[in-house]
C-alpha cells in the first residue's frame, strides 16, 4: 500500500513540474519523445535477413580457429563463419537450445551466393582432439525461413546424421 502512495505522489510531482514548464519547453520535450518513439519503431522494422547476430550469441565452443577432420581450416566469430580460403557465411541467428546457426551466404562465395544456410552443431565427448562437430544441413535455401524449417541433422547418429554423411569434426587450430 505504501508503494502505491509513493508512486501516486511521484506522478503528481511529475505532472506539476510538467505544467510549470513553458510552452516552448513542452514542445521541445514532445519533439524529443516523438523522435525516440520513431527511432524505436524504425529500428524494430529492420530486416531480419540483414541484421547481424548480437554480440556473444554463439557458444564459446564455436569461436576461434579450427581444422576439421578433412584438413579444412575455419575461423568463426559472432558474425562470420569462414571456411578457408574463400567461403563465408554471415551469421544471422544463433539458437543455442536447438544447437544451430542460420546464415546468409556471402556474395563472393564460389557457389550458392546470397542464399541461406543452416549449420547444425553438436558437442562431442571422448573424441579428443575433436570437441564438437557441425553439419551444413541446408546450404542453398532461398529464404531464411526455408533454411530454418528444413529437416535438421540427426545428432543421435553423428556418423550418418548429416544428410547421410558424418558431422565434420572440429579441433582447435594451433
Amino acid at each position: 500500500m505504501d508503494q502505491v502512495v509513493v508512486w501516486k505522489t511521484a506522478a503528481l510531482v511529475v505532472v506539476r513540474k510538467s505544467i510549470s514548464l513553458s510552452v516552448s519547453k513542452m514542445r521541445i520535450v514532445n519533439v524529443i519523445l516523438i523522435a525516440i518513439f520513431l527511432c524505436s519503431c524504425t529500428s524494430s522494422k529492420l530486416s531480419k535477413h540483414t541484421a547481424k547476430a548480437d554480440a556473444d550469441t554463439i557458444p564459446l565452443l564455436l569461436k576461434g580457429s579450427f581444422t576439421d577432420d578433412y584438413g579444412i581450416r575455419y575461423t568463426i566469430n559472432d558474425t562470420v563463419w569462414t571456411q578457408h580460403p574463400n567461403v563465408k557465411y554471415h551469421i544471422i541467428k544463433s539458437d543455442t537450445l536447438a544447437q544451430y546457426l542460420l546464415a546468409k551466404n556471402d556474395i563472393s562465395n564460389p557457389g550458392e551466393r546470397e542464399l541461406y544456410t543452416r549449420i547444425d552443431y553438436m558437442q562431442f565427448t571422448n573424441m579428443e582432439p575433436y570437441h564438437w562437430g557441425f553439419c551444413l544441413s541446408v546450404y542453398n535455401a532461398k529464404t531464411i525461413e526455408e533454411a530454418q524449417n528444413k529437416a535438421t541433422a540427426d545428432r543421435g547418429n553423428p556418423r550418418k546424421g548429416c544428410n547421410g554423411y558424418p558431422f565434420s569434426r572440429m579441433k582447435k587450430s594451433e
